[in-house]
């Protein structure tokens, strides 16, 4: 399969041709239901176009939980059908769909209880284990184990002996979910959608009731354009109720938002081997490896304040802290917070009150001729909502085109990057002798980019001092900056710094000792000249400076207004 770039010039491209052809469907939103179904109808053999106000990923799709899991609490909701629909799909990624970006990971569940609980919960994760394997896909996955006080404490030191009476190890998934959605996005792009970030659809195009396009402005130059399309599909997860308001159509359903959020801390304030999942009064807590980092997360509250930015205070990051220190030997505080991020989860609005009872699950509907909406779900089931998505824009589709069309065809279609993936993996060693690299950064560049990584290693080779890594960022080359600004589509430092890599949660400083030197790379690519350049730094420091501020904040509501201190490098206006 060949490789296209998402390069500045292919998104002047891809704007150009949806403005002068109709096409078969325009899927507005760029997270990771988006990219999907823009992936799953062009695979179909439709013309599609995809825009994103922002950058790929930008939202919700970029500030999980970094898991692609089954929801093992779901079964405790007796939600089967659910888990069973998860499982699948975390297998597919695994084993075929993108097995550079899903890796496997396991996690201790510590038992309070004597008896009754380590029949209950085993009786649980054993069922877990089988519909994995009853899916077809979860071969790869290791089976639950049982542990006694002594052998959980063995894979984690730092549990008080007091904390448990025992545990159980079970295996689930994860995934960088921003470079997912983008590798999603640039999939694709490669099998002929046109895609264009920081390109806002101001308004829809209706003749009569039916909808036939959208307003486009392109937020970099201002231009404006008009979309036609046959089908418009309305991907656009937490703002999924203000683009429905644009068909002035009653939306057929309401998205609530919760708001999440997530510590990361160094690998070695914590000893352990493994995750580990906790109870708490609410929902469960997470303990996640992420490289050198620990991903402790995640809360769970309702959220009406600005969208585009969520803010976590001082409450919620107190929160996470006291909850993880209830088992820790040796507490972890707010100097041992390397990161902090917040995003917001799109849920079904329901009769409760609570956010984590409302649905995870997606429902799609038809609110106006041309216009399908998608809300609702997971992370781990993007491409059965992407699927449902097209399948709903199909039955009009196919009474316009006067022809049958063929039927979702993406489980069978792996991600840019898979395709060698384990080849490569087997001769790394090999790999990292010719490239002069030291094989743990050889491994680190695979599982970012699969078999795309002798791109990222050509441009090494055409300018040595780029196979140095970043100062003050050391887990990343300099070529992987170049590379995210003339392949991946970053247009910005924010874009680099917080989604192609996660140098803004990883180093302690934010990323502001790297910043000037990303500014630089991203120039010679991009064509800015010195005072663009200096505008990139000063936003990104801004940023940092009030998502700072925020967190010292001690409620949402003053946290929401710290961070909007800091205004987007390009704005996203409402007009």
């Amino acid at each position: 399969m060949r490789s296209v770039a998402l390069s500045p010039q292919a998104r002047e491209d891809a704007l150009d041709a949806m403005e002068s052809e109709v096409l078969d469907v325009l899927v507005v939103g760029g997270g990771v239901v988006g990219a999907g179904a823009a992936l799953d109808a062009v695979t179909r053999g439709l013309t599609v176009g995809l825009v994103e106000a922002r950058d790929v990923a930008s939202g919700t799709s970029s500030r999980s939980s970094k898991l692609m899991h089954g929801g093992l609490r779901y079964l405790e909701m007796l939600d089967f059908r659910l888990v069973a629909e998860a499982l699948k799909e975390r297998g597919l990624n695994l084993e075929r769909l993108a097995p550079h970006l899903v890796k496997k990971v396991p996690f201790l569940y510590p038992l309070t209880h004597r008896g009754w609980e380590r029949f209950y919960v085993g009786s649980g994760v054993a069922l877990y284990d089988a519909m994995s394997k009853a899916s077809g896909y979860g071969s790869s996955v290791p089976l639950h184990k049982h542990l006694t006080r002594r052998g959980a404490r063995k894979l984690v030191p730092s549990l008080k002996k007091d904390a448990l009476v025992g545990a159980l190890r079970y295996y689930d998934a994860q995934v960088d979910d921003a470079r997912h959605t983008m590798f999603l996005a640039r999939t694709a792009a490669a099998y002929g959608a046109h895609v264009a970030t920081r390109a806002r659809v101001v308004d829809l195009v209706k003749e009569g009731e039916r909808v036939v396009g959208a307003h486009v402005r392109d937020l970099e130059t201002g231009r404006e354009l008009t979309v036609r399309a046959r089908q418009v599909v309305n991907a656009t997860g937490v703002w999924t109720d203000d683009t429905q308001q644009m068909a002035g159509e009653r939306g057929l359903f309401h998205v609530r938002a919760s708001k999440g959020i997530h510590l990361v801390v160094p690998r070695d304030r914590l000893r352990s081997e493994t995750g580990m999942i906790l109870r708490t009064e609410k929902s469960v807590l997470f303990v996640i490896p992420w490289g050198r980092h620990w991903i402790i997360g995640t809360t769970d509250t309702a959220w009406s304040l600005s969208k585009d930015h969520p803010a976590a205070s001082e409450s919620d990051i107190d929160y996470l802290l006291d909850h993880v220190n209830e088992v820790l030997e040796t507490p972890l505080t707010r100097a041992d917070v390397q990161g902090v991020y917040a995003g917001l989860r799109p849920l079904l609005e329901g009769e409760s009150e609570a956010t984590s009872k409302l649905s995870r699950e997606h429902a799609v509907g038809h609110p106006a001729p041309g216009l399908v909406v998608v809300a609702g779900g997971k992370y781990t089931t993007y491409r059965v909502m992407a699927k449902d998505a097209i399948d709903e824009a199909v039955h009009g589709l196919e009474v316009q085109l006067d022809r049958k069309v063929p039927e979702c065809v993406t489980e069978d279609v792996p991600l840019l990057g898979a395709e060698g993936y384990e080849a490569l993996w087997n001769t790394r060693h090999l790999l990292a002798r010719t490239s002069g690299l030291h094989e743990v950064r050889v491994e680190h560049l695979l599982n970012r980019y699969g078999s795309l990584v002798h791109e990222v290693l050509e441009l090494v080779q055409q300018d040595p001092s780029l196979g140095e890594p970043l100062t003050g960022a050391n887990d990343y080359l300099r070529a992987e900056v170049v590379y995210a600004a003339s392949h991946e589509g970053a247009r910005h430092v924010d874009d680099v710094l917080t989604r192609r890599t996660r140098v803004s949660i990883e180093e302690f400083d934010r990323g502001l000792g790297v910043v000037e030197e990303v500014a630089d790379l991203m120039a010679g690519v991009l064509g800015w000249d010195g005072s663009q350049r200096d505008r990139e730094v000063e936003h990104y420091r801004s940023r940092v400076e009030a998502e700072l501020e925020s967190q010292r904040m001690p409620d949402d509501e003053t946290a929401d207004a710290a961070r909007k201190g800091a205004p987007d490098v390009v704005p996203v206006t409402t007009t």
